[in-house]
């Protein structure tokens, strides 16, 4: 059976639909293969002075703490003047024993000395009438030794009630306890009707209510701490501390192999500050100086597999993974050890979606070459989707 040629009308139409098809599906892939992954900013590599700081951890400790003990003892306790926390001024009286004994013995003995010093007022004026009448021949010179003997006699008994009356002033002045210098009390044992024995420890003080920190250090990094060194404290409170190096631990211990920093320290204003205890655990950093470093933002570098990498942006707008070894962070931005160089472009962010190989819109820049040059070959296919419309009216007729 011949075909009519009403048939064969449509059957050259057909044909040469599916073969613009095909050149329309041809010239797409480069379309297709030239189209940017991602419209992207790009950076510079930087040159900038980076904090170079230790890390260190240890604890808060009294900077210097006295123990207040009883000076008088067999004596009762009548009154408790500090309790732990307050804060004491030096010379306050901080507890009191019962004196009524010691007053009596004080009375007693500066009775003793009035009447010593009536017996001395005696034998002086003894003796110099006795020396009046050394010249005279009117007393024997045994009879004048003996009036001047008495007058020494005495005045050596003045001289022991006075020390006598002292002592037992000082015994009275121990009845009350007195912190030793200005500080917080930091425990205490005294209670009110308690007999105590001389020495007994009765309070213990923060010296100037000030803190050290006792940091731990390796003995591998104790050459880059000096006297002086600054260092910032952070509490497990919260409360942020300022230090200096105030001395080198002059020992190393031989298990752990650390040596303890004393770091005198001092609140820092903030929310927690002034919470900071002695025997509570803290961790800080020492301030040792900065150095050059080539940096470039986190959000540059990518991390896959365990290892760090940046993209930059070659003269084609395509993309290159490149290895970077990561130092020290500072802030928003990590030091590049190894990978870059200062005048390379590389993408600021969103490095995460890219491949290496892609082709990337830089943002601001020109149009990459590729993407142009494939926009020439992708009219046909529009010219081919309206050949079929155009084939099937035909048909139609």
């Amino acid at each position: 059976m011949h075909p009519t040629p009403r048939n064969r009308r449509a059957l050259l139409l057909a044909a040469f639909t599916l073969l613009l098809a095909a050149c329309g599906d041809k010239a797409a892939e480069p379309a297709k293969a030239g189209k940017p992954a991602l419209t992207v900013t790009t950076t510079t590599p930087v040159q900038a002075m980076l904090p170079v700081t230790l890390a260190a951890t240890g604890n808060l400790a009294a900077w210097q703490e006295a123990s207040i003990g009883a000076e008088a003892g067999g004596y009762r306790i009548t009154e408790v003047l500090a309790g732990v926390g307050d804060r004491v001024r030096r010379g306050q009286v901080l507890a009191r024993f019962a004196n009524d004994t010691l007053e009596a013995e004080v009375a007693q003995a500066r009775a003793a000395f009035a009447e010593a010093e009536a017996s001395a007022a005696d034998a002086a004026n003894n003796a110099a009438r006795a020396r009046t009448l050394q010249q005279t021949g009117a007393m024997s010179a045994s009879q004048i030794n003996q009036y001047i003997t008495a007058e020494s006699t005495a005045r050596a008994r003045v001289a022991a009630a006075r020390a006598q009356l002292q002592a037992q002033q000082v015994r009275l002045s121990q009845t009350a306890v007195h912190a030793p210098d200005d500080g917080v009390i930091s425990a205490r044992t005294a209670t009110v009707g308690a007999v105590v024995q001389n020495g007994a420890e009765l309070f213990r003080l923060i010296r100037k209510g000030r803190l050290e920190w006792r940091a731990e250090v390796t003995a591998s990094e104790l050459g880059r701490l000096t006297a002086g060194t600054r260092a910032i404290i952070t509490a497990t409170s919260g409360a942020r501390l300022e230090g200096r190096v105030r001395m080198i631990g002059p020992t190393v211990d031989p298990q752990s192999r650390v040596a303890i920093v004393y770091v005198d320290v001092s609140p820092l204003p903030g929310p927690a500050s002034g919470s900071a205890r002695a025997g509570m655990f803290a961790r800080g950093e020492f301030d040792l100086g900065a150095q050059p470093a080539l940096t470039v933002p986190q959000q540059a570098v990518v991390v896959r597999e365990g290892f760090s990498y940046v993209f930059q942006v070659q003269p084609d707008n395509r993309v290159r993974q490149v290895k970077v070894q990561i130092g020290r962070i500072a802030d928003d931005r990590l030091q590049v050890l190894s990978g870059i160089t200062s005048d390379m472009r590389i993408v600021a962010s969103g490095g995460g979606f890219l491949n290496d190989g892609d082709l990337v819109r830089v943002a601001g820049g020109p149009a990459a070459a590729p993407a142009s040059a494939a926009s020439g070959p992708a009219r046909p296919a529009s010219a081919s989707a309206s050949a079929p419309a155009a084939a099937a009216s035909g048909a139609s007729r």
